[in-house]
């Protein structure tokens, strides 16, 4: 497996499904992506603040890996799920929650939870969601469209900066959906 690196980033100032990919984004800490619709200190996704827009914002940026893209049976690049940051050689499902990842020389993100994607997947793709979201042979349910973080230092991040994993002191709790 590579170095843990970012493949590609996204961003995009209004509330579609897939975000554009650009040659760099910077991250704010406590906000998230500059200039990014799911950006600020509470929520921000419509279905999260229609129920309560107080909520701490523990989505300001997706990760998700391109390795998935291989796995999935569809046309799908940087940015189509909507994710943020794009990685490569790190296994992000795994992570446990509080793990800190430092992207590039500056940015650090802190792993909330697992991302639970919606019905919205469909339109990129049909038969997508059912991919991407599947259950174990215990019958959990199995979510693969990446993590969810915070952004705990801010700084730019561009394609091919390295990706250094901290994982948390103590215990390891491990990811369910934010």
């Amino acid at each position: 497996m590579p170095d843990p690196s970012v493949v590609a980033v996204a961003r995009d100032d209004r509330h579609r499904f897939s975000k554009p990919t650009c040659d760099v984004i910077t991250l704010v800490a406590g906000h998230g992506v500059l200039g990014d619709a799911h950006a600020g200190p509470t929520v921000q996704h419509r279905s999260r603040v229609r129920r309560d827009p107080t909520q701490p914002n523990l989505r300001q940026v997706h990760l998700i890996h391109r390795e998935l893209f291989d796995e999935v049976d569809a046309d799908v690049a940087p940015g189509d799920l909507g994710e943020n940051v794009t990685t490569t050689g790190l296994a992000l499902l795994e992570l446990p929650r509080g793990t800190r990842l430092h992207l590039g020389p500056d940015a650090i993100v802190e792993v909330t939870g697992l991302r639970n994607p919606c019905t919205q997947i469909e339109r990129h793709a049909a038969g997508l969601l059912a991919q991407v979201v599947g259950r174990d042979d215990d019958g959990h349910v199995v979510r693969r469209t990446g993590v969810m973080g915070v952004v705990v230092a801010g700084g730019d991040v561009r394609p091919g900066d390295p990706i250094v994993v901290a994982l948390p002191d103590g215990a390891h709790e491990g990811l369910e959906p934010v």
